[in-house]
């Protein structure tokens, strides 16, 4: 080990093991470290001056711990070396509700808590037959399918999607719900399915508090990941004042920033308290035998300390005054600290050209890596392409966003986040901020930016180029000012509501963007995620379809692609949901929640309405069926439009929501009933026309029956 580090450590060892041996202490002073058979190290305590804040304070009731600022759910292990803590959290099965195929959704929030859920130590566990997937924010994230069985839940030894299946969920998860929709039951013979997120050591041991998934108190064990900020820094007191700020490991290449005190000398015990370390077992018994504890440090994968090679060297060698290498080592050290501090100041414009060196090749790895020799190797075989594929620098759109300030957010998805920025020459464009790309996945994204680049449509945002030499791709489109059609339809501040006319508009436009889109360009486009959020409005309230980070192209001659699934709870297309086969049909399905969307006013997914009524597409398909459909749609929309028009525009939607989706319309033929209904739509003879509508029961269910015979 470094001799300046052996000196210090040999003032540590002097002082714990001057007196008897020391005991471990995990809590603050006047505090209790236990709490049953709980240990509650600092800086989580019992009570709020025992914790370094309110989110670290635990109850202790019956010897049971809580925490009692996160919901107070019950404590089961707090880990200091993983900055972990294992909490126990309600779960869900289908036996819950007697109701068969019935939806069940558990939702779990942290809120703006110091907590996330750990994707290292955590797993999304279906047990059943049939699927689940976990949703944060309405869209869903990840998920799994489990086929029958024998009528028996698989062995978890082997949860390979017999009756039983698993998945990783994802970085930086700070809420999901959970959606058993599609468990069924296995073999029919009343055993139950379940899906849950579980701590992954805890379920591959079997370690549950809650035995009986069928129970009303059934519980899994969760593993969340613990931060602490700038603000709780300053009230660590660090055993050996070592508090620093780490990146926290979350899996797959990601992580999050936050404070720890970190051990870097052969000591343990809790190094959040300054009196709470002590010396290792092999270094007191290198004191018994009057030796000194000589060490080396053996790292990890991570660069980080995992343990020490601990030898006794004589201390009389390493005693001060005494002819030792320690000595020459403290006076050695010191003399090149002054050297270097010396080379530093004098080096400094040395030091930023070697700076700037490394940037521009971190630029080029960067650029490399996102797949730029890609796109060079297209515009040489095809230079059409040249110049219309603009490549931005990462300083020009630094200065464009203000270095990507938080100020600058339009908004964040699933794909990324989105900033607004002024180019230097005054355009003002969306920057979207990808997230980490699969390597294996370059080559498709660089022919959509190609190809996405070549789309020139006034129904579809503009992509304007792309920056490869950051981190993560930037994508460059024109700026839309208006917003989202969902901030439209949905935000009852607006003092002008939308009225008849400008929804038929709307919906005329998005039908022929995305006929364009499939029909129309070289390549057949599926975007794969319609709905109003990824519909924005001009400043003349033209729509414009956008955000295609989950688009795939298709050649001529495929039918549909087979993918995970990916999309938005409420517009997927069941069809799709069940055999990850998308086609153009499962884009006419969206645009059919849409269409309800914009006639009734109402979200695609209601947390007022319950059972299956939640979805608005299976809400608008009972009210159709039962023949009151024209109770559902917006006051305005009656208002202002004829009973003819409602009729035709609810069948077109119905056309839309076919289950079969061999029986939808194409985008083509939608977008060319819309444009009929709406050049044909006179807003001055609407309102006479229109009055009685809501008192007759024109929409009968014969009538729909005649209409519906062909779906």
């Amino acid at each position: 080990m470094r001799l300046v580090d052996q000196a210090y450590f040999l003032l540590i060892f002097l002082t714990l093991t001057a007196t008897s041996t020391l005991a471990q202490k995990y809590a603050r002073y006047g505090c209790q470290d236990m709490c049953g058979d709980v240990r509650i190290p600092y800086p989580f305590g019992i009570g709020p001056s025992c914790s370094v804040n309110e989110w670290y304070t635990v109850d202790c009731n019956s010897s049971m711990p809580y925490l009692s600022a996160l919901h107070n759910l019950e404590v089961l292990d707090i880990n200091l070396k993983n900055q972990t803590v294992t909490v126990n959290v309600s779960m869900i099965s289908d036996c819950q509700n007697l109701v068969r195929n019935s939806t069940q959704i558990l939702n779990v929030d942290l809120g703006n808590s110091p907590y996330l859920f750990s994707r290292v130590h955590n797993t999304f566990v279906v047990e059943g037959c049939g699927n689940a997937v976990i949703l944060d924010h309405g869209s869903a994230v990840t998920g799994c399918s489990s086929t029958c069985g024998n009528g028996t839940v698989g062995d978890k030894d082997k949860c390979l999607g017999v009756s039983c299946c698993q998945t990783v969920i994802p970085n930086y998860l700070k809420s999901y719900s959970i959606d058993l929709t599609g468990l069924e039951r296995q073999g029919g013979d009343g055993a139950c399915g379940s899906a849950f997120l579980v701590h992954k050591s805890s379920y591959d041991e079997g370690r549950f508090s809650g035995q009986s998934v069928a129970g009303d108190n059934s519980y899994v064990p969760i593993s969340l990941l613990w931060t602490l900020s700038d603000h709780d820094s300053v009230k660590l007191m660090c055993c050996n004042g070592r508090e620093v700020r780490v990146k926290l490991d979350l899996g797959n290449g990601t992580s999050v920033e936050s404070w720890k005190c970190r051990i870097t000398l052969p000591l343990e015990g809790n190094p959040y308290l300054n009196d709470g370390c002590v010396v290792t077992e092999e270094c007191s018994r290198c004191r018994a035998n009057n030796s000194y504890c000589d060490y080396d440090e053996i790292y990890d994968d991570h660069d980080r300390v995992s343990e020490w090679n601990i030898t006794c060297s004589p201390i009389q060698d390493t005693l001060p005054g005494s002819k030792s290498r320690s000595s020459v080592g403290v006076i050695l050290g010191v003399t090149i600290s002054f050297g270097v501090l010396f080379l530093v100041g004098s080096s400094f414009s040395l030091f930023k050209v070697i700076k700037k060196t490394k940037a521009r090749r971190q630029r080029k790895r960067f650029f490399k890596r996102n797949g730029g020799l890609l796109l060079k190797q297209q515009e040489e075989a095809d230079p059409s392409l040249v110049d219309k594929t603009i490549l931005f620098t990462s300083r020009e759109l630094e200065k464009a966003t203000d270095s990507f300030n938080e100020n600058r957010i339009l908004g964040r998805g699933g794909q990324g986040t989105v900033y607004k920025g002024m180019l230097v020459d005054g355009r003002i464009v969306a920057v979207k901020k990808s997230k980490l790309v699969d390597e294996s996945q370059l080559e498709q994204f660089i022919n959509e930016v190609v190809i996405l680049s070549q789309v020139d449509h006034r129904n579809v945002v503009k992509l304007l180029g792309c920056c490869l030499e950051t981190e993560v791709p930037l994508l460059v489109s024109e700026f839309i000012s208006n917003g989202t059609l969902y901030d439209r339809i949905h935000n009852e501040r607006n003092e002008f509501p939308i009225s008849f006319n400008m929804r038929l508009q709307i919906a005329t436009e998005v039908a022929g963007a995305l006929a364009y889109l499939h029909s129309a360009t070289s390549i057949p486009i599926y975007h794969r995620d319609i709905k109003t959020t990824n519909i924005l409005l001009d400043e003349k309230y033209r729509a414009k379809v956008s955000d295609f980070g989950t688009s795939r192209f298709v050649s001529i001659d495929q039918t549909h692609l087979t993918t995970l699934v990916k999309g938005t709870f409420g517009y997927l297309d069941p069809e799709y949901f069940q055999s990850s086969q998308f086609t153009e049909k499962s884009d006419v399905y969206s645009f059919g929640v849409v269409l309800v969307e914009l006639l009734t006013g109402e979200k695609p997914i209601s947390l007022t309405r319950f059972g299956e009524n939640r979805s608005l597409a299976v809400h608008f398909m009972l009210a159709m069926e039962e023949g009151r459909v024209i109770s559902i749609f917006d006051a305005n929309v009656i208002k202002e439009s004829t009973k003819d028009e409602l009729f035709v525009l609810a069948n077109l939607a119905m056309r839309c929501l076919n289950m079969n989706g061999k029986n939808r319309p194409t985008m083509k033929e939608v977008a060319i009933e819309l444009e009929t209904i709406r050049t044909s739509h006179i807003p001055s003879l609407v309102e006479t026309n229109t009055r009685q509508v809501v008192y007759e029961e024109d929409f009968s269910m014969l009538s729909y029956g005649e209409s519906t015979s062909t779906f």
